[in-house]
């Protein structure tokens, strides 16, 4: 009776114990299942800088075109068999172009022959030697928007695996789990042997997983050494095998494994660990390389090339001699595999990192998209950072050390932030948001509102410019002592940086020595309304209230919105928004959004020219005289520097015929550093500018424009036959003209011979 009891007991146990092993299985089932008919891996979106494009008759040097490649991660080799390698022999450079996906359509891989003479590229031509017009090269990553998991991959197709980089699957097979493809999920006689050696030692020291296994404990489970999370993880594995086939499991084992840490950003898989550490694809990796990586699945961290060079290499090693072991290499090849050093990157090689521009990114495609969109659906964004302007301007920072000895400033007192945009489309090309140029931080670019200083003097000679019945380029302007009474506050009194007055000023010698006194009297003449709404045309935010202070840039403005300012001045008076985006595609590469130009007039062709003119005069002969030794005078650049008070903040926005770059430099904390723009911020705008391929600017005037002659005191209009400099005027509205080559006009001449008589 008793033993039938016990029998019950026991039968009933069983049946409960089976009843909740088999809900936990068909627990473990849905996770499975739900996981592998979704969406894999949350993808977020990835952001590429704008190509790189060479033609035939472009100004490029051979250390340029090197300098693009090697961006790009393109190695020099003997032979250029393979995508991503160059060779440079004399004047001529060939490299193997890499294939790529473009919104526009499939690029394929080519290889090119790239001659340059005298600085210019002479001629392309492709391998066969047919002619070539352009050649447009991969564009690098640059940043991804990251899901709230902090981790990072770059997809592989288990095809394209199996096609381009075999070497990958068999090594990792070898290593790892040499029954893959025969096993059910489970490899039974690895998991005793596992156990007994355990049970020995009395902990567990070894495991007996298999590829499936280790891709349901990264899926699913923690890493927690217990027989529970193993049971779960086995029965994982059971249902993995049964739902999919083995390529499917072993394709999301490729791009599921860990296999390091670059900072708070988790590195997945072997696409994004291949570049992460040599800088290439996975389908550009030399044999031991593959190995480094296949031996880096045991302990990623542990075996970190960069941090343990000496474990990495010692386990690469014995990844190679499994290699030989099982035949895929032999031995003597296998040992100068051995031989050779890790060949790992010094910094981590899989995105170039420029915070400050992909923050813009981000912050244009939140007014699109939803940030789910933006970190889980795989989203390809090309934007239209410039690398070469990009690095041109990183390295303008350097300037800062010498900005400050000179002004007496302890090192690392100064910050900075910049903009380059191209003047015909409006793109940013360029931008660093700090001295630290790959700082995830504080953004100066957007979000540092410093006062302007003189940089808004153009808004109020432009408004009197449009007024050409009244005020041309010689207009006197009195630079004399003035009051402004302020309704609420102590009475104005203005001065010129110098302390000094200059009396009667032509109203372009008042612009390009940026004198204060004539630009208030001007503004207040004109009416502070109208220069606030010169101001917001231009597309610069419109003060309100607008006080007179504010006409010597007391308002505060971000280094983005001085660009965008500038941007319309140089871009003869049409309003282009600046933008960082030119398309987005879906992770299958259909076109989801094309951000196309939105242009409008916001100024009148004939001002804007004197204007131009008069910033141009500013380089010539103004405040900004220095720039002219860094940058050649036939460029014909324009621009305009800006201090404000006690040297806290210092500007130089200007343009050339391609381009328009605002540098700012300043401290955080807003105190007093001497500093002006001349002296401070052109520096870093000149050594940003220098190497690029600046254009002259275009000065044909427009019709309605036409140039006279000028006395030396710049006030009156001479007669065609006298020398004199020319200046550009409004030829419905010229001054009258003198008539004589002294200037005189004929009441002044008639007055003078009446006199005479008398």
């Amino acid at each position: 009776m008793m033993k039938g009891w016990v029998f019950r007991l026991v039968a009933v146990g069983f049946l409960i114990g089976a009843l909740l092993l088999a809900a936990w299985a068909w627990y473990l089932n849905e996770k499975v299942t739900e996981r592998f008919e979704g969406a894999l891996f949350t993808m977020p979106a990835e952001i590429y800088a704008a190509p790189d494009e060479i033609y035939v008759g472009q100004s490029l040097s051979l250390d340029g075109l090197i300098a693009s490649l090697e961006r790009l991660n393109y190695v020099k080799a003997d032979s250029i068999e393979e995508t991503g390698t160059y060779r440079r022999r004399g004047s001529e450079v060939v490299f193997h172009r890499r294939a790529f996906a473009f919104p526009d359509g499939e690029q394929p891989s080519r290889v090119v022959h790239a001659r340059i003479g005298g600085s210019r590229v002479a001629e392309l031509k492709g391998a066969d030697g047919e002619s070539i017009g352009i050649v447009r090269l991969e564009p690098r990553s640059i940043g991804t928007l990251y899901p709230n998991r902090a981790e990072d991959r770059v997809l592989l197709a288990i095809d394209h695996v199996k096609e381009e980089a075999p070497l990958l699957l068999d090594t990792l097979l070898a290593v790892e789990d040499r029954a893959f493809y025969e096993h059910g999920g489970v490899a039974p006689t690895a998991i005793l042997r596992a156990f007994l050696t355990n049970l020995v030692s009395g902990e567990r020291v070894q495991g007996g997983s298999t590829i499936t296994q280790q891709l349901a404990k990264n899926l699913f489970l923690t890493a927690d050494r217990t027989y529970r999370r193993k049971f779960a993880e086995m029965i994982m594995s059971l249902e993995m095998e049964w739902h999919y086939d083995k390529d499917k499991i072993l394709e999301a084992y490729l791009n599921e494994v860990y296999l390091g840490q670059d900072g708070a950003r988790a590195i997945h898989g072997f696409g994004l660990a291949s570049s992460y550490y040599f800088g290439r694809p996975m389908d550009e990796l030399r044999p031991e390389q593959v190995a480094l990586l296949v031996g880096m699945v045991k302990g990623a961290n542990y075996y970190n090339p960069r941090r343990n060079p000496e474990r990495a290499l010692a386990r690469r090693n014995t990844v190679i001699d499994v290699m030989i072991e099982i035949g895929l290499v032999d031995q003597t090849t296998g040992a100068e595999w051995q031989a050779r050093p890790l060949g790992v990157m010094e910094k981590a090689g899989s995105r170039a990192r420029h915070p400050a521009f992909v923050d813009l990114v981000r912050r244009q495609l939140s007014e699109q998209y939803a940030p789910e969109d933006l970190q889980t659906k795989g989203l390809k964004v090309f934007t239209t950072l410039r690398p070469a302007v990009q690095a041109a301007l990183e390295d303008s920072t350097r300037r800062l050390e010498e900005v400050e000895v000179a002004r007496g400033l302890e090192p690392g007192t100064l910050e900075t932030a910049g903009v380059i945009t191209s003047l015909a489309t409006g793109e940013i090309e360029a931008m660093i948001g700090g001295r630290d140029v790959h700082f995830e931080g504080y953004d100066r670019a957007l979000d540092a509102r410093r006062q302007i200083g003189s940089l808004i003097k153009p808004a109020i000679y432009l408004t009197a410019l449009s007024r050409p019945a009244e005020y041309s380029l010689i207009s006197e302007l009195a630079d004399e002592p003035i009051v402004v009474e302020q309704q609420g506050s102590d009475d104005w009194k203005p001065k010129n940086y110098s302390d000094e007055f200059h009396g009667p000023t032509p109203l372009i010698e008042a612009l390009a020595h940026s004198r204060n006194v004539p630009s208030v009297r001007l503004g207040m003449e004109l009416g502070l309304d109208a220069v606030g709404d010169t101001l917001a045309r231009l597309g610069a935010p419109r003060p309100a209230p607008f006080y007179p202070s504010m006409l010597l840039g007391s308002m505060g403005m971000t280094p983005f919105e001085v660009a965008q300012m500038y941007h319309t001045i140089a871009g003869d008076g049409f309003m282009t928004p600046l933008r960082a985006i030119r398309t987005v595609v879906d992770r299958d590469g259909e076109p989801l959004s094309r951000y196309s130009l939105d242009v409008r007039r916001a100024a009148e062709r004939e001002p804007l020219y004197l204007l131009q003119y008069g910033l141009q005069t500013v380089v010539a002969e103004g405040t900004s005289t220095r720039l002219n030794r860094e940058i050649s005078p036939s460029i014909g650049v324009g621009g305009k520097t800006g201090t404000t008070n006690n040297g806290r903040d210092a500007w130089f926005a200007g343009f050339t015929g391609n381009r328009v770059g605002v540098v700012w430099v300043g401290r955080d904390d807003d105190g007093s550093a001497n500093l002006t723009g001349s002296s401070s911020a052109l520096p870093l705008w000149a050594a940003a500018f220098a190497p690029l391929d600046n254009q002259p600017v275009n000065m044909q005037p427009p019709r309605g424009v036409a140039y006279e002659r000028v006395d030396e005191d710049r006030l009156r209009v001479l007669p065609e036959r006298c020398d004199g400099e020319f200046l550009p005027f409004i030829t419905r509205h010229r001054p009258e003209r003198a008539v004589d080559c002294e200037g005189n006009t004929e009441e002044q001449r008639e007055g003078g011979l009446f006199d005479w008589f008398r």
